[in-house]
């Protein structure tokens, strides 16, 4: 595949005014200069780090100690409480219970810190707003660009990464509830000739559950390092010539006996929706969900590397400790899963959308916010904690359902009660490769009344 190096859109920027949570002292010219930490080198990794990221940190209730499991209680056991199963509870049913816990009152100033402690982790900016039960907040911290120092905006526009796969999920249910996509159905019989025989079997909710089983992407570009990821950012795939990395190794396992959370799945269930509709998905996206709700600063780039009018910038940071602007790039190789660039301010009102039942009938939405059975556990053997397009997250006694999102160099976190009683929209600048989640463990530690 062609990989394209070059300079343009890249800065190189000391770290003047910007934390990086290992102190730092002035050279002999006065100029601020980090204290690096050196880390060994990575072990061989067989998926990419945009993978593990997708099924670790971006599945927010099974991060590492001292994440969101630090402060969450178990949602569920192995099987449905004896009163729910002797009363014919559906899980949907208990789900939406655990989420309907009063949430406490608002604490605004404790917001504020927690988005404002940009040294956990080192971040350029970071962007809030919190609504539900009467209470709406919005607070920024930070810069949204180190050129002009400008505080972010909620009209700012951000690269969302795998928030993506909620408008993926949202488009496939509709089309489900027209009769023209059967979710038992294998992919194959929408997508004749894309995969081997044993893949083209997954059903179209094992794609939308992460349950597929998919082999691991191989001959991808590396992004194991700040320089590789700077090196390929302008590589450009095909959707099919992505497919292809995954066609050459057996299945993982057998497809809907466990979840791994795979970006993947989603790429096939973009193309899919193009072979329903006979439209780009990005458009079926624009007709169904974008322009009935308004969303006017979210689309989906394709091919277009730069982002439009106001944005947040992303940064990262460089092993000799400067930081390079990473804001252009090319997403082919999220296209259908991991490309939406948007707002606070949209994400807010989809979210708000979504659960309230605009975009979906309830029997649609009881797919939503319905995980796979109990026996279906992730790969580390911990409860299966993706539904149809959403993830679920059980903090300090309530239960959140959304979708987060990680680009290099920006994060977002899309999430709220099922009752929408708590929703929170948090877009942050994390300037490492691999950035803790404590931002988002502070945010959630003061939304529920947990101890962080």
């Amino acid at each position: 595949m062609f990989g394209l190096e070059t300079g343009r859109g890249r800065v190189r920027v000391r770290l003047r005014g910007i934390p990086d949570g290992s102190g730092s002292h002035s050279d002999q010219h006065g100029r601020m200069t980090p204290h690096l930490h050196r880390r060994p080198a990575a072990a061989h990794r067989a998926l990419s780090r945009r993978v593990l990221i997708g099924g670790s940190l971006a599945g927010v209730a099974g991060v590492s100690a001292g994440s969101w499991t630090a402060l969450a209680a178990p949602s569920r056991t192995s099987g449905p409480a004896p009163e729910a199963a002797s009363a014919g509870v559906s899980r949907s049913a208990r789900a939406k219970a655990a989420g309907a816990a009063a949430p406490p009152p608002l604490d605004t100033r404790a917001l504020q810190a927690a988005i404002s402690d940009l040294s956990h982790p080192p971040s350029v900016g970071a962007q809030l707003r919190v609504g539900g039960s009467g209470d709406d907040w919005y607070g920024t911290a930070g810069m949204a660009d180190l050129r002009s120092r400008r505080a972010p905006r909620p009209d700012d526009a951000f690269r969302a990464g795998s928030v993506t796969k909620a408008f993926v999920a949202t488009v496939v249910l509709q089309l489900w509830t027209e009769r023209r996509v059967d979710l038992g159905a294998p992919i194959g019989r929408y997508l004749p000739g894309l995969l081997p025989d044993e893949s083209a079997r997954i059903t179209v909710t094992q794609l939308l559950q992460h349950t597929s089983g998919l082999p691991d992407h191989q001959g991808i570009p590396d992004d194991s390092t700040p320089e590789a990821v700077v090196r390929n950012r302008f590589e450009q795939w095909t959707p099919r010539a992505w497919v292809d990395t995954v066609t050459h190794s057996p299945l993982k396992f057998i497809p809907g006996t466990k979840q791994e959370y795979r970006g993947i799945n989603y790429v096939l269930l973009a193309l899919l929706i193009e072979q329903v509709t006979g439209r780009p998905y990005a458009e079926a996206i624009q007709a169904r969900v974008l322009r009935p709700l308004g969303l006017h600063r979210t689309v989906l780039p394709g091919d277009d590397i730069r982002l439009h009018g106001r944005h947040v910038h992303n940064y990262l940071r460089m092993s000799d400790g400067s930081l390079t602007d990473i804001t252009d790039f090319n997403m082919s190789t999220s296209w259908g899963e991991g490309e939406i660039v948007s707002t606070v301010d949209d994400l807010d009102r989809f979210l708000q959308a979504l659960f309230s039942g605009r975009l979906l009938p309830p029997r649609a939405m009881d797919k939503l916010f319905t995980l796979p059975p109990d026996s279906v556990r992730m790969l580390d053997g911990t409860p299966a904690r993706y539904s149809m397009g959403l993830q679920q997250a059980p903090v300090g006694g309530m239960t959140f359902w959304g979708k987060t999102g990680e680009v290099p160099g920006c994060r977002t976190r899309v999430m709220a009660t099922r009752d929408l009683s708590r929703r929170f929209v948090l877009n942050y600048t994390p300037t490492p490769l691999e950035p803790e989640e404590e931002m988002t463990i502070r945010v959630a530690a003061v939304l529920t009344g947990a101890s962080a």
